[in-house]
């Protein structure tokens, strides 16, 4: 009897990293439950991998403003598919600007809830989901700023350095159900923010001298999701960037 087809929930799954993911997990194998906070279709690079790879998969969105989601998600991911996932990417996200002379109390829970809170709520719930006799994969996608943070996009630097702190603990907490771990990029997909000499001077800047690329993150979240014996560890993937300190965010620079 042939091994049924390993499930993947990727959050934020849609488009830019996240759609990366679900690309290459796709052509992993996996059949694929993929979020959108306001997305419901692939854009054209991944749905033409869906296509070329013949992936069951489907969408599902919801608005990570509420802890409510978290649950209310995986349940449709079971309703839908039958079972709960082998592995979830926690990949959504929310980037906006502020730092210590603007950052308010609303900045800085919207940024907790989509980048930390609802993660963990989702971890928990996978946790309590998956059967005695099976451990599910979480990859939560976190950032390399949180080495040597700058007092650039404050509230954002603070919910990714709380998810990277999550990542020990709940591997601890959840390891009778789940393995835990974090990917760690660097700057993979500028923005229209970025131009052409902007983006040599920071790759030149790296000591590695390139940057991460989408496929590398993919790459690093496709062996945390196979490696049996691995959780609780956080893999930087963004050209050695942890290991130098940079005064302005790189958008700045």
């Amino acid at each position: 009897m042939s091994e049924p087809i390993k499930l993947a929930l990727v959050t934020g799954g849609f488009r830019r990293l996240g759609g990366h993911i679900a690309g290459r997990l796709a052509q992993a194998g996996y059949a694929l439950a993929l979020h959108g906070h306001k997305y419901s279709e692939p854009g054209e690079e991944l749905a033409g991998t869906l296509k070329e790879c013949g992936t069951q998969w489907f969408g599902f969105t919801y608005d990570f403003g509420h802890d409510s989601a978290a649950a209310a998600l995986l349940d449709d991911v079971v309703q839908h598919f039958g079972r709960p996932p082998d592995l979830l990417v926690n990949s959504a996200s929310v980037f906006d600007y502020d730092d210590a002379r603007t950052l308010d109390g609303a900045s800085l829970e919207k940024h907790l809830r989509v980048n930390m809170t609802l993660p963990t709520l989702l971890t928990t719930a996978l946790a309590r989901l998956t059967p005695a006799d099976q451990r599910a994969s979480v990859v939560n996608i976190i950032d390399q700023r949180i080495c040597n943070p700058n007092g650039d996009q404050l509230s954002y630097t603070l919910s990714k350095q709380a998810l990277a702190a999550s990542v020990r603990t709940l591997a601890n907490a959840c390891a009778d159900k789940l393995r835990v771990n974090g990917v760690a990029p660097g700057l993979t997909i500028p923005t229209e923010d970025y131009d052409a000499e902007q983006m040599e001077r920071l790759t030149a800047l790296m000591p590695l001298g390139r940057l991460s690329s989408p496929d590398d993150i993919a790459s690093a979240v496709c062996y945390f999701a196979e490696a049996q014996s691995v959780t609780g560890q956080t893999l930087f993937v963004d050209g050695g960037a942890h290991m130098k300190s940079f005064e302005r965010d790189f958008m700045f620079m």
